[in-house]
């Protein structure tokens, strides 16, 4: 009789990752769990939620008859994807710690610590399918468009994917939380953890206050005039429009204020009213050299680009710069941000992707060159 292979699963105290578990054992594999610490607490005021969480692994892994094991990488962590996201928020940027994290944590130190300790496969509870043909290993997206996880796959290799399982890419999130229920699984009805893994249901600013301080500015409209203060632009993204601090401006109307622009020369936020203006659209971007999945070789080509999770995929043209890739959209976009990313398809192929480094808007040029604002155009 053939042995059964062995998966190793990283189990989080989640729902996604129990059903998993569930769903491998009953598939006849060999599963063991791990429960990764990828965070120490060291901020004041800061509710963390490991503990609780590997409560919760336990009793979980229990109930399904696995084994569970804790791997410390919170050195990793801290080195590989904490000190990036801090450096990203100094230079400006807007960071997505969690695409970082599937890169350099689970699709690396995990997935070496594993094949290390014989596992055939790891897996984990992504939203996200695969498809393998004559050796190479394809991301695709899930088949619940409202859940799908690939978007924070894109910085993972072809090879890394070959040893790795998500049984949730067929399925939908109530599916999920069925089987849950039926199993009588702990975590059936336990919630969804939202935002950044390492901040979890802390305020975002509050938590990176700890670690970023302040620098105040001047917050300015349009035009230059000054209409308050800030902390720092590192708590500011572009086209945010909570959270800025101005509430009504006298003599101003009542349209929402936006932020258009983050200049780290002078320490000012610009921001300017209503969602339409055009300083909020861009018409591309620029990004760094693309990280494909699998080896890709066209220097232009069609395809659809995603410039955050959950947001739709664009229909647009890329290019090869001098520097990086040119990025044109079909249409104009709102919100593109330097330090997020921008993730290619090709139907429900998931090629790649990078980090976005500057906007293509000659609006924006024309304005900043107006204003006095010194800009270099990326590519």
């Amino acid at each position: 009789m053939e042995k059964a292979k062995k998966v190793v699963v990283g189990i989080s105290g989640g729902v996604d990752s129990s059903v998993t578990a569930l769903l491998l054992k009953n598939a006849g594999f060999d599963v063991q769990g791990i429960f990764m610490k990828n965070w120490t607490n060291s901020a004041p005021n800061i509710e963390c939620t490991t503990e609780a969480d590997f409560k919760d692994a336990e009793e979980v892994c229990d109930q399904i008859g696995i084994p569970l094991h804790m791997a410390n990488f919170s050195s990793d962590y801290w080195d590989k994807v904490f000190k990036r996201f801090l450096s990203d928020h100094h230079e400006g940027l807007t960071p997505n710690p969690d695409i970082l994290c599937n890169k350099e944590i689970k699709f690396r130190a995990f997935l070496d610590y594993c094949m290390e300790i014989g596992a055939d496969y790891i897996a984990t509870g992504h939203y996200a399918k695969l498809s393998s043909k004559d050796g190479t290993t394809k991301l695709l997206r899930g088949m619940d468009t409202k859940k799908d996880q690939s978007y924070f796959l894109h910085q993972v290799t072809g090879e890394d994917l070959s040893k790795t399982i998500f049984p949730l890419g067929e399925l939908t999130k109530e599916e999920v939380r069925k089987i849950a229920t039926d199993n009588n699984l702990i975590t059936s009805t336990k919630k969804d953890s939202v935002g950044i893994c390492f901040i979890g249901k802390n305020n975002y600013n509050n938590f990176i206050s700890n670690f970023l301080g302040k620098k105040p500015g001047k917050i300015c409209d349009e035009a230059g005039i000054v209409l308050g203060e800030h902390d720092g632009l590192m708590y500011f993204t572009l086209g945010q429009r909570q959270g800025i601090g101005l509430g009504g401006v006298k003599g101003r109307d009542q349209d929402s204020w936006y932020v258009a622009h983050k200049d780290l020369k002078t320490n000012e936020l610009s921001v300017v009213q209503g969602a339409e203006h055009p300083l909020l659209y861009s018409d591309g971007c620029y990004v760094d050299d693309i990280h494909w999945i699998n080896d890709f070789t066209e220097e232009t080509f069609d395809c659809y680009v995603q410039i955050r999770y959950q947001s739709p995929a664009i229909k647009a043209q890329v290019t090869k710069a001098k520097k990086g890739y040119k990025i044109i959209f079909e249409e104009q976009v709102l919100a593109v941000t330097p330090g997020q990313s921008a993730v290619i398809y090709k139907d429900n192929e998931c090629l790649g992707g990078s980090v976005i480094r500057d906007r293509i808007s000659e609006n924006y040029y024309k304005w900043a060159e107006n204003r006095g604002y010194n800009y270099e155009v990326y590519g």
